[in-house]
């Protein structure tokens, strides 16, 4: 045992509330309180920094040591935190003796409330773009024949989802049909319907592709599809190959008037040339 006077000896603190470096029993270390609240060291430490939770104990050395005082207000302050109040709040609560502690909570409660019901909300779009995903429309079967008329098939959503399902353009079709309802739909499908009495009424009268009103039709066309999701020139291009070459699509057009998909085909063609792109080689980009 080494002599009371021996220079290896801890020195003790001299101030006032400070303890031995080897006085832990004195008090829990950061780490022996952050392990008992699940807080992190650098949190205690914060916390000390902004004066919200001080250890009343510290060796010569800066180590910190709290008491079981410090304990009582730091599971307090775990307490605020966990429920929501923000440390300036928490500080208010712990120091000031006039604050009404009730009314406090309870306005936090009132905000705790709001959230939840703004996570629900979340919660719901969520499962409304996951149904979107894996759907593709989020209309019931009567809603959709009401909507897109007699002619509709309920099974070419499903159908589409197996054709484009791992494309960018089926995730951004569904995420916006995610939260389109039956009225936004049928604003769409009538603006589709417009524009298919437009096309037959321009080829019937002799709308030459290229021209002014073919080009204006082209960009409407384009602006109606990018309702389902954002639509270059290129796949314009390939659209109009498909409306041409696909027997359902053919079917569709041609059933508006004989030929029109051929034409709306060729009126997209021209204008994609005048916007130095080559049909011939355009691609889904």
């Amino acid at each position: 045992m080494e002599p009371a006077g021996s220079p290896h000896r801890a020195p003790v603190a001299a101030t006032t509330g400070n303890t031995p470096d080897t006085a832990g029993a004195a008090g829990l270390t950061v780490g022996q309180v952050s392990t008992r609240l699940g807080v992190t060291v650098r949190a205690l430490h914060h916390w000390d920094e902004i004066g919200l939770a001080r250890p009343s104990l510290r060796t010569a050395a800066g180590y910190r040591f709290y008491t079981a005082d410090d304990l009582e207000r730091l599971h307090r302050i775990v307490i605020y935190r966990e429920i929501g109040l923000g440390l300036d709040g928490i500080r208010a609560i712990l120091n000031d003796p006039t604050i009404d502690v009730p009314g406090a909570l309870r306005a936090q409660r009132t905000q705790v409330a709001e959230r939840i019901d703004r996570l629900q909300q979340l919660s719901a779009g969520l499962d409304r773009m996951i149904d979107a995903h894996e759907k593709g429309l989020l209309l019931t079967s009567e809603q959709q024949a009401m909507i897109f008329g007699p002619q509709w098939n309920r099974d070419w959503p499903v159908q589409a989802r197996q054709r484009y399902g791992d494309t960018t353009r089926w995730l951004r079709y569904a995420e916006r049909s995610a939260f389109r309802g039956p009225e936004e739909w049928r604003a769409i499908t009538d603006a589709i319907a417009d524009l298919d009495r437009a096309l037959r009424k321009a080829m019937d009268a002799g709308v030459t592709p290229g021209s002014a009103e073919a080009n204006h039709l082209v960009e409407r066309h384009r602006e109606v599809l990018a309702s389902h999701f954002p639509l270059t020139r290129q796949m314009q291009v390939c659209l109009g190959r498909m409306y041409e070459a696909d027997p359902e699509f053919a079917a569709h057009y041609d059933g508006i008037r004989a030929g029109l998909a051929t034409w709306v085909r060729r009126i997209i063609d021209a204008s994609a040339r005048a916007h130095d792109i080559d049909p011939d080689t355009a691609t889904w980009q």
